[in-house]
């Protein structure tokens, strides 16, 4: 049988497939599930920096001082104290997490100050977090701020973390960069052993009845995908630090995608919350059967083979593209309506 085995911040993978941060990883029961099914690691849910804040503060207090007086703000305003299980339960659960099972455990910091995340990502590790996510989610609505200071805060974050901790740190960046193999190779430079390819934006929609801004969160779709192996396929040629996708994966086809554009993991979460845990276990199974369809050896033989610099035509990946996708769709209306 064919070797699925890889590395992944420095860390081995038994398989290709990693659980993403979703709801499924919140109890030590679906972690243990999860394994089981085959994954190679789990990603657990964000503890986001407003709730790290609520630990020192009143924050959240101020924030619903006088909400009983104007009760329509109260769906805007979350209660950051019952989101997930707060900061002392995410230590908790990293503990009881690497106590279950074998795979590596991952936790996940969202924010974008420097803040308490250094304190913190020192605490996870201590509670025996193989690795660190850093989730930098943020949306710049004011006009002052520049993409030079927002990169360098990004830049400044990495090399703080890295000097707390000693575990592997990723970074699960936003496709939404001017220059993603910039900002790319200055979180190399800073010492991010990995980047994650990329973080799916929950964006709010307007109910034109009530004219409400409301949440909603959307799954992914497989569609999603061609982005992220467009932009691994051109950075795994740059960076040392090890690629993740995530965003888009649901099958095993979309894991050999993943692998060929030069990730080292495909990571999954939509797919898992829609079909449950079994499907992982379906998906590594398809995985072994396309890799001895195909013989190929191993997981990390195929790795890169469709890079930038690997394919015959780079241009694929470049502005020419466009224009040839553009042809190819005329073309065919063409001999359609012949």
């Amino acid at each position: 049988m064919s070797d699925i085995s890889t590395r992944y911040l420095g860390l081995a993978r038994k398989a290709p497939l990693v659980a993403s941060a979703s709801p499924l990883c919140e109890s030590v029961p679906n972690i243990r599930e999860l394994e089981d099914a085959g994954v190679g690691a789990v990603v657990l849910p964000s503890l986001f920096e407003e709730q790290l804040e609520l630990e020192s503060s009143a924050w959240d207090d101020d924030l619903w001082r006088g909400a009983e007086s104007y009760p329509e703000s109260q769906p805007l305003l979350p209660d950051l104290r019952n989101y997930n299980l707060g900061p002392d339960g995410y230590l908790d659960l990293i503990e009881g997490a690497k106590a279950a099972v074998d795979i590596p455990v991952i936790a996940s910091l969202n924010g974008v100050s420097p803040g308490g995340w250094a304190e913190y990502a020192r605490l996870m590790a201590e509670a025996g977090a193989d690795a660190m996510e850093l989730n930098i989610y943020s949306i710049v609505t004011e006009p002052a701020e520049s993409a030079v200071e927002v990169e360098k805060g990004y830049v400044d974050l990495v090399r703080q973390i890295k000097r707390t901790v000693r575990v592997p740190v990723a970074v699960k960046l936003s496709p939404f960069f001017s220059a993603p193999a910039n900002i790319a190779m200055r979180l190399d430079d800073a010492g991010a052993d990995g980047l994650v390819l990329f973080n799916r934006f929950y964006q709010p929609d307007f109910d034109v009845e009530s004219l409400e801004v409301v949440p909603r969160l959307t799954l992914s779709h497989p569609d999603e995908l061609l982005l992220r192996l467009h932009w691994a396929a051109i950075l795994s040629d740059h960076v040392e630090a090890d690629l993740a996708i995530t965003g888009g994966v649901h099958s095993a086809i979309d894991v050999v995608k993943c692998i060929l554009a030069g990730a080292s993991v495909a990571m999954m979460a939509s797919a898992l919350l829609q079909k449950g845990i079994h499907h992982a276990f379906s998906v590594l199974t398809d995985l072994h059967r396309w890799l001895e369809e195909h013989e190929y050896d191993s997981v990390r033989q195929m790795c890169g083979c469709m890079s930038r610099r690997s394919v015959p035509d780079p241009t694929a990946f470049e502005r020419g593209n466009y224009m040839r996708g553009l042809s190819s769709y005329t073309s065919r209306s063409g001999a359609l309506n012949h």
